[in-house]
């Protein structure tokens, strides 16, 4: 390889260049093009990743063990009860016994020290999955998307992410966005909006790759000209129930609705969304919700997310290319 992340880790988009961005996201397009063609050929054969996690998943977990077997990897998956990582053992000896057992460790759990504690002692690379500040795996996986549905000919994509911006998706947004030189607009309440840190973080990446980045409370005003509508749920994995009312009442206005994607002013303009979304009260936590606040869908109603304008199952899919690119970046030789 001409161009190599091999043996780092791949915990948060700030330790990545521009540059590093650009290879993770062609190399995720040539494997899914040699997967498409039958012509795939796998470079990870006899190596071993160890999946730890805290919170369950759907797409992460898939996504890495079909990854992992189609390069010829061997995978052990460790649910919340596999392992005694925080509470027999710290985290620092657990990552060294996985260290000396596999090539590669992926976490998801709530806190980012854990996985950078894990990164700084297992001596493998360490992948997140998702904690409460960084999703990057999402992140490139969705920058994989809007290249793949951007208009042709555009010079630059814009997106506009909706709803609270202070956690994984709103930072991994704005980073990743940033560092694929894009127009970026995060569209949140002034309180539920991101961190000073992340912002003076991703205006030091804009301003070596020519991204924009907007922060506005107002919805119509945010998605204004963009070719794509992200959000995500409103209380995330772990937070207090009672969250909900509180969060529906800040959020009323920043839902993903047909009303708000007619004010792009575009046509074309595309839905994502991260996943799992409430979108109907087809699922017993989505009853629940409409029972109580009586909303069917919540962060984006049903009408748009079953519209031609979604794009959430071409996103899901993108979890497999990306994070199978991420494992060859940093394992192959």
């Amino acid at each position: 390889m001409s161009y190599s992340l091999l043996g780092r880790s791949f915990v948060k988009e700030i330790d990545f260049t521009p540059a590093d961005w650009r290879h993770l996201l062609a190399l995720a397009a040539d494997l899914k093009a040699q997967r498409r063609a039958g012509a795939e050929v796998p470079r990870l054969t006899g190596r071993q990743l160890a999946i730890v996690f805290e919170k369950a998943s759907t797409r992460t977990r898939c996504a890495l063990e079909s990854a992992c077997r189609e390069q010829g990897m061997g995978v052990t998956y460790l649910d919340p009860s596999g392992s005694h990582m925080g509470y027999k053992e710290t985290v620092r000896d657990t990552a060294r016994v996985l260290g000396r057992m596999y090539d590669a460790i992926a976490f998801r759990g709530a806190e980012q020290t854990t996985v950078e504690e894990l990164a700084a002692h297992a001596g493998v690379p360490v992948i997140n999955g998702l904690t409460a500040q960084w999703h990057p795996s999402q992140s490139l996986c969705d920058v994989l998307t809007m290249q793949e549905h951007a208009p042709r000919g555009s010079a630059r994509i814009s997106f506009a992410f909706i709803g609270d911006a202070r956690y994984n998706m709103g930072n991994s947004l704005l980073l990743g966005g940033a560092l694929a030189g894009m127009d970026v607009r995060i569209v949140s309440p002034q309180d539920l909006t991101t961190s000073p840190e992340v912002v003076a973080a991703a205006e030091r990446i804009a301003a070596e790759t020519g991204a924009t980045i907007t922060h506005t409370d107002d919805p119509a005003a945010g998605v204004r000209g963009v070719d794509f509508i992200h959000t995500d749920v409103w209380v995330s994995m772990g937070e207090a129930e009672e969250l909900w009312k509180q969060r529906a009442e800040k959020l009323a206005d920043y839902r993903v609705t047909a009303e708000l994607m007619a004010a792009a002013g575009n046509p074309r303009v595309k839905f994502m969304h991260c996943l799992p979304s409430f979108h109907n009260r087809d699922t017993a936590l989505g009853e629940k919700l409409y029972q109580e606040l009586g909303l069917e869908g919540l962060e984006v109603t049903e009408d748009v997310f079953e519209s031609p304008a979604s794009i959430v199952f071409d996103q899901a899919e993108n979890r497999l290319h990306t994070l199978k690119a991420v494992l060859v970046a940093l394992l192959a030789r």
